[in-house]
């Protein structure tokens, strides 16, 4: 199973330089149509996505989570940080471990 990162370009800079695929995309219209693609697939396991672009297309992302058990969608913050009122990485795993980091 593979990873499919679904990113603003300087996030996939990042993910391509240790070696996972994905799709550069800007507009709504492009997230939809990776997400279409990536589901499509039969070896992605997990689906890495940023939080303005998950936000952006909310209503198609709710239909995936929620109409399919598989692949995993992971939301996760760009470079310009965690959405407001989202939780950051920090704080989820301080939450999962039971101590600050």
């Amino acid at each position: 199973m593979k990873f499919y990162v679904i990113a603003d370009e300087n996030t996939m800079t990042g993910f391509k330089l240790v070696g996972l695929d994905g799709e550069v995309v800007e507009t709504a219209d492009e997230a939809r149509e990776a997400l279409v693609k990536a589901f499509s697939s039969d070896d992605i396991g997990v689906i890495i996505i940023t939080e303005r672009i998950a936000a952006s297309i909310r209503e198609e992302m709710e239909e995936f989570i929620f109409g399919h058990s598989f692949p995993l969608i992971i939301e996760i913050p760009d470079r310009k940080g965690a959405l407001e009122g989202r939780v950051s990485i920090r704080e989820m795993v301080n939450a999962a471990v039971g101590m600050k980091i």
